[in-house]
């Protein structure tokens, strides 16, 4: 019964934000955004029967963390989004206070979601004082899922166990968990089924003081693993990692390791941990597998805990935006990322021009995709907000912070020989050597729209409008 008032006040909530204020500049026009509230991870990222899901953590009655709900967009193109009724709501006792992030799968015809049950203990104020329980959640002929817990708190663990994602492997549903170990150790953890119901642990695969990783994070949410070119991959959001030099820079990091699952034993070597995306905003990915083979990925532009609040979307009633779908590929034993072919669509209005970076005209920069070309050092302003400066040691990348008098900077070390920037309002997405390096921002600008080149560099710069997506 206790859905029915949060359904309520869901359905509040979105009448009285539904036409967005003339003022809210901020608001993305082909990113993805909650109507009203706080949008998170995404979560259930799955092509099923055709059709693109994705799911997000989602409070729609406040824009804070509490009252996690999971959200449901659907696609037919990655481009053009449809808003679908709310998946999950915390309405059991097992998920009383959260549905938490997971994934989604098709069993045998039957779309079935996979989420973490948070349940505070004691008065809820003491956020250690907590259990968790992973649950499935069936959808039926009418749409709506049906809940059950499948899997209770873990003996050897404290109450931070969460974000299951469940793929298939030889006839067997396999699932990474990210777990604590009473020693305050971020673990990933490995378990089999043939049901998604009845689950066996295998073990540890990955985490702090495993495979020579050392001291590494007190939690490594958010666990990722699939197979690609090769490599068994595995991506996750280690927590409590301090700043090494130009690296680990925001609060919490995301990031992947390549390696070889052996599914029997869980054992998993691996190589060293690589930062997926340098930016200042870039947490919780997931990943899916489109029926033509590619391996595509989405991930919260937002990380937790890190000057979100000072973001000034908030005087709107919303918060944070999903990144531009991207597909995945592994070269040369990394990772690159390149937005997904689909967001081609949007190009209008192309311009290309070729000179010296300081005679190069401005550019509108509220929604705009730049592709730059020069082996030579040059500088890309945003509205005055935010700024890229390509030199020999790579990019750097600047912007004021919201809340200290200071500029925030964060690096991409290595030869840079090509950017492809996606701007759209509020947000920046930088793709460097066609993916190799990544560097996801957002920016608030309070000056005019225009992006401007500058330097002695010669350039070859192609340069489109983007035009607005739909989401209904």
């Amino acid at each position: 019964m206790k859905e029915l008032p949060l359904l309520r006040k869901t359905l509040h909530a979105v009448i009285k934000n539904y036409k967005h204020h003339p003022d809210d500049q901020y608001r993305p026009v082909w990113h993805l955004s909650p109507i009203v509230g706080l949008l998170n991870d995404p979560n259930g990222f799955i092509q099923f029967q055709g059709q693109y899901h994705l799911f997000y953590q989602w409070n729609p009655l406040a824009a804070d963390h509490s009252n996690k709900f999971w959200g449901h967009w659907t696609s037919s193109d990655l481009v053009n989004w449809s808003n679908e009724s709310v998946a999950l709501l915390p309405s059991e006792d097992f998920d009383q206070d959260g549905c938490f992030s997971g994934s989604a799968v098709d069993d045998q015809g039957q779309l079935v979601l996979v989420y973490t049950g948070n349940v505070m203990l004691g008065d809820g104020k003491d956020l250690e004082h907590r259990t968790a329980w992973q649950c499935i959640a069936r959808q039926q002929s009418d749409g709506t899922f049906e809940k059950k817990a499948v899997i209770g708190q873990l003996d050897g663990y404290t109450g931070h166990i969460r974000d299951p994602k469940v793929w298939k492997h030889n006839d067997l549903w396999y699932m990474v968990l990210a777990a604590q170990a009473p020693k305050k150790q971020g673990k990933v953890l490995l378990f089999k089924s043939t049901d998604l119901e009845a689950w066996t642990l295998v073990g540890e695969i990955a985490g702090s003081e495993l495979n020579d990783m050392g001291l590494f994070g007190y939690m490594w949410e958010c666990p990722d693993l699939f197979h690609l070119d090769g490599h068994d991959v595995l991506i996750s959001c280690p927590q409590g990692i301090e700043p090494e030099g130009r690296r680990y820079l925001n609060l919490h990091q995301a990031g992947y390791l390549l390696g070889t699952l052996d599914y029997e034993t869980g054992h998993y070597p691996h190589s060293k941990f690589f930062q997926l995306d340098y930016g200042h905003e870039f947490y919780a990915p997931q990943t899916t597998l489109a029926e033509d083979g590619r391996r595509l990925i989405v991930g919260w532009m937002g990380v937790p805990d890190q000057d979100e609040f000072s973001q000034p979307t908030l005087k709107h009633g919303w918060i944070h935006i999903m990144t531009a779908p991207r597909e995945l590929s592994i070269k040369q034993g990394q990772i690159y990322q390149s937005p997904v072919k689909e967001l081609e669509a949007l190009r209008v209005n192309h311009q290309h021009v070729k000179g010296i970076a300081n005679s190069l005209p401005t550019f509108d920069s509220s929604s705009a995709e730049i592709i730059i070309h020069s082996q030579d050092d040059y500088e890309v302003t945003i509205s005055n907000t935010l700024w890229i400066q390509r030199s020999a040691e790579g990019i750097t990348l600047k912007r004021q912070s919201l809340s200290l008098d200071e500029t925030e900077v964060r690096y991409w070390d290595g030869d840079v020989e090509k950017l492809q920037i996606l701007i759209d309002r509020s947000s920046v997405e930088i793709f460097i050597n066609d993916g190799l390096g990544v560097m996801t921002s957002r920016y608030f600008p309070k000056h005019e729209l225009l992006l401007e080149l500058s330097g002695d560099a010669v350039l070859d710069v192609n340069y489109w409008e983007l035009k607005a997506a739909s989401l209904i």
